[in-house]
This record gives C-alpha cells, sequence and structure tokens, in this order.
C-alpha cells in the first residue's frame, strides 16, 4: 500500500499526494459500508439468528464505538508517525460513528419499540445503560451538524475545536452503556475502556508536555534579557 501511494518523507514527515488522497478517501468510504454491508448480507441470507434485533442492535452499537475511538486515534497516529494526511480522514470517520449511531438508535426506536415513545422516555430515565447511550448520541448531534468548512468558519478555529471535544463525553457515555448493558462478560467493553483510556492519557500528557514548553519559554527569554 505505501509503495502504491508513492509515499515520500520529509523531515520526518509523510506526505502523500491530493490525488492518491481522494483515492484513499474512497477506499476508507468503503471500507466503512463493510460492516452494513455484512449485516445486509446476514438479514438478506436470514442468518442473523434466533433474535435478529439483538444482532442488529448489537452490531450498528459496536460499530458506533470503534468509529467513535479510531477518530479518537486519528490525532495521536498522525503526530507520532507523521502521518499528518491522516486528518483529512478524520471528519468521515466522525460521521460514520454518526451513521451508525444512527441505526443503532433507529433499531432501538423502530424494531425493539415500535416508536412508543412514551415507554421509551420510561426506558431513558429508569435504565442507566440506556441514559448513558441515549447521552452519547445526543452529544454527537451538534459534531454531526457543525462537521462543515462552513460551520468551522462560522464558528471560528478555537471555538470549533471546543465543541468538538464533545467527542471526548460521546465516546466515554458510549462505552459506559456497553459496559452497563453487558450483565456477564465484560472482557470486550474493558477493552474499549482500555482503548479511550489510553487516547485520553495521551492527550492529557500531550496538554501537560505543551503546558510546561510553554510556561519554560518565558523563563528562558527573561534569562536571556538578564544575561545581556
Amino acid at each position: 500500500m505505501l509503495s502504491l501511494c508513492r509515499l515520500q518523507r520529509f523531515d520526518s514527515e509523510i506526505v502523500i499526494s491530493t490525488k492518491h488522497i481522494r483515492w484513499l478517501k474512497v477506499l476508507v468510504f468503503l471500507a466503512c459500508l463493510v460492516p452494513l454491508g455484512r449485516l445486509a448480507w446476514k438479514a438478506f441470507n436470514d442468518m442473523l439468528g434466533a433474535n435478529p434485533i439483538e444482532v442488529i442492535t448489537h452490531s450498528t452499537g459496536t460499530w458506533t464505538l470503534v468509529f467513535l475511538l479510531v477518530t479518537l486515534a486519528v490525532t495521536p497516529v498522525r503526530r507520532l508517525t507523521g502521518m499528518h494526511w491522516l486528518v483529512r480522514f478524520r471528519r468521515m470517520l466522525g460521521l460514520f460513528a454518526f451513521f451508525y449511531g444512527c441505526l443503532h438508535l433507529m433499531t432501538y426506536v423502530w424494531l425493539d419499540q415500535f416508536f412508543d415513545f412514551p415507554g421509551m422516555l420510561k426506558d431513558v430515565a429508569k435504565r442507566p445503560f440506556i441514559t448513558a447511550g441515549f447521552t452519547a448520541f445526543v452529544l454527537m448531534l451538534p459534531l454531526a451538524a457543525t462537521s462543515t468548512q462552513g460551520w468551522i468558519r462560522r464558528l471560528g478555529g478555537k471555538r470549533w475545536q471546543r465543541l468538538h471535544r464533545l467527542i471526548y463525553f460521546s465516546a466515554l457515555a458510549g462505552v459506559v452503556h456497553y459496559y452497563w448493558l453487558v450483565k456477564a462478560d465484560v472482557r470486550v467493553p474493558l477493552l474499549f475502556a482500555a482503548v479511550f483510556a489510553v487516547l485520553m492519557s495521551y492527550r492529557v500528557a500531550k496538554y501537560l508536555s505543551d503546558s510546561r514548553r510553554a510556561g519554560q519559554a518565558p523563563r528562558a527569554r527573561q534569562e536571556a534579557v538578564v544575561a545581556d
């Protein structure tokens, strides 16, 4: 793949041409549709088992969380590897997280509850794992709505970045939702929790490192003035 994309390295940064970025975006887009295609193929061939609603709900929910964590992984991976072009895929990955989240919610609203909104409101209030899942979805709404370049210009870069930090809380709520949902074997939810913890630990460490450097810079300038 690397040779096909004609990668070049300049000053520890891996650069890919715009033409190859476009082709990669098509491949990534198609790859993101694979879970849905697999689910549709199983449904068409009557392979969803005795409880198809549960299978669809579990699959769409799992892939929502996968795409949230992959979206969060873009920043540390691009910084650690020098592949800064990865940022061009972050919006697509985030929107696919929202897409699978919509499918997950619609499975619950339509196939499970048959649009019984009073019953769903009771579920949200009384069942903690549904409350956490609903919270995760609601937090994704402003992220999806403001994912365009136009909204970045309207909000300004800094405000847009602050708003899109909601993804941290959405992913956290999603992990909690999955953990509370699983009653016996919690190994997979804990794996998601571990990945989320690693991704957030990197961000905390980077923030502390940047703050320390910012604090050292004025002291260095003061020492230079005193030395002069």
